[in-house]
């Protein structure tokens, strides 16, 4: 039987589309949120990893705990060559382990904006046949360098590296493909005082939320739908 482990760091930023894609492929997966009294996951045990966004800074590990340990965890997945998705927070933790430098955005990158896919994107295993340009959620305050060896597969107007990949089965989504609109209203809900701080109508994110996820929910299935099976072929 095969299992994944999601690490969540916010109630309201769960698995979404991806809790969709493993239960069609039938792979089981739990969820851990760590804490500072929480025991260490024994990564050999479980054939995936994933690791979901959160309102940190990599910029300040010292600030949390918790994303040292986190850290930790995600070189040992790395080392035993462990399917692997990061989302958002995940893929700056990721460039962090990998040797890449996160820093802070000049400006906050949130909305559904257009993401383009690069050439490595348009030959990748997940995203190969999918159109070259489509309208996600962004909504990140940090950014990161592509970490040495690894292959940028998508970007954006203000930010270069939206997508990565790292070997053949380390994935680092900046954006947030798994949204859905009950995690959006969460996540609006949550981050609000953020939200206005960055210049943007909390009411609006909702409005663009309806408008975009339709058309987005195929491309998301589709990649998700690749990601579980790459996790089926190497276990």
């Amino acid at each position: 039987m095969t299992h994944v482990i999601a690490i969540q760091h916010h109630e309201c930023e769960t698995l979404g589309a991806i809790s969709d894609a493993l239960a069609r492929s039938g792979i089981h997966f739990s969820h851990l949120m760590l804490s500072e009294r929480s025991p260490d996951p024994d990564i050999a045990a479980w054939d995936g990893l994933i690791v979901l966004g959160g309102p940190y800074s990599v910029c300040r590990p010292d600030c949390h705990p918790r994303l040292r340990r986190e850290l930790a965890l995600i070189r040992q997945a790395l080392d035993l060559g462990r399917p692997v998705l990061w989302i958002c927070l995940g893929s700056q933790l990721v460039a962090t382990a990998l040797g890449g430098r996160v820093y802070r955005a000049p400006a906050p990158e949130i909305g559904w904006l257009p993401v383009r896919l690069e050439a490595a994107g348009k030959d990748d295993r997940l995203f190969q046949g999918l159109p070259h340009t489509f309208t996600t959620c962004v909504w990140h305050g940090d950014v990161f360098d592509l970490p040495a060896g690894a292959v940028s597969l998508a970007s954006s107007q203000m930010t270069a590296s939206q997508a990565y990949r790292y070997g053949d089965n380390v994935y680092g989504f900046l954006f947030h493909l798994e949204m859905k609109l009950d995690m959006v209203a969460a996540c609006v809900g949550a981050f609000e005082p953020g939200l206005r701080g960055a210049g943007m109508d909390p009411d609006e994110c909702l409005i663009q939320a309806q408008s975009h996820l339709s058309a987005i929910e195929r491309t998301a299935a589709t990649v998700f739908d690749r990601w579980t099976a790459l996790v089926r072929s190497v276990t």
